[in-house]
């Protein structure tokens, strides 16, 4: 079984997005990343895909150490490393990694105007990746009558989980995800929705990425 850790928050995996702006065209993605290496080979394949691009500005951000790095790369400086990584620090995002490629359009844009764009490709980026919460959850599963489906699938919504898995057959088996602290509250309401006819069950604990919970 897991143990107890401080939860926080990521990417749910690869995001892409791109824009427009005066012509130049700027391209962010966003990584999930668990090293300094393996954000440097995220940057890198970057700069070798988009070889012919102005400028690949990046940034990374890892929980582990507290590390932050970021580069203009080439940009005035100030324009586009430090506005990408402001996007994931007011977000309260580590464990990423972002780059946004920009094809020169042949108009500048100012130095306010290359903050928005950076800030926006990112934060465009990090909304195609999705956020999700690291933390301790339980996995139960939960026996269901059909009469009492819709009901049980808001119950578990009401108390912070997610229905992962569902089990037509001669009644409903939800596998359901929710935050650890949340279980007993959670099984408790079940007993009580079913007037003590159905028993949640645990089946593991784990620490890992889920639903995101506020800034939970």
């Amino acid at each position: 079984m897991a143990k107890a850790r401080e939860s926080y928050l990521v990417p749910s995996g690869m995001g892409e997005a791109e824009l427009v702006e005066k012509r130049s065209r700027f391209i962010g993605r966003v990584w999930p990343v668990e090293s300094e290496e393996e954000a440097r080979a995220r940057i890198e394949a970057t700069r070798k895909e988009h070889y012919d691009a102005r400028h690949t500005c990046w940034c990374y951000l890892l929980r582990e150490g507290g590390v932050l790095r970021y580069s203009d790369d080439g940009e005035p400086q100030g324009t586009a490393g430090q506005p990408m990584l402001n996007v994931f620090q007011r977000e309260e995002i580590v464990n990423v990694c972002c780059t946004v490629t920009r094809y020169f359009g042949g108009i500048l844009l100012g130095t306010g105007g290359l903050v928005r764009a950076y800030s926006a490709a990112a934060k465009a980026a990090l909304e195609a990746a999705g956020v999700s919460c690291m933390r301790l959850w339980a996995r139960a599963l939960i026996p269901c009558t059909y009469p009492l489906y819709e009901r049980m699938k808001l119950l578990i919504e009401s108390c912070g989980g997610t229905v992962e898995e569902t089990d037509f057959g001669a009644d409903v088996a939800l596998t359901v995800l929710i935050p650890a602290q949340q279980r007993t509250q959670l099984f408790e309401k079940v007993t009580e929705l079913s007037a003590g006819g159905i028993e949640a069950m645990l089946m593991e604990e784990v620490f890992q990425g889920g639903p995101r919970d506020g800034k939970n």
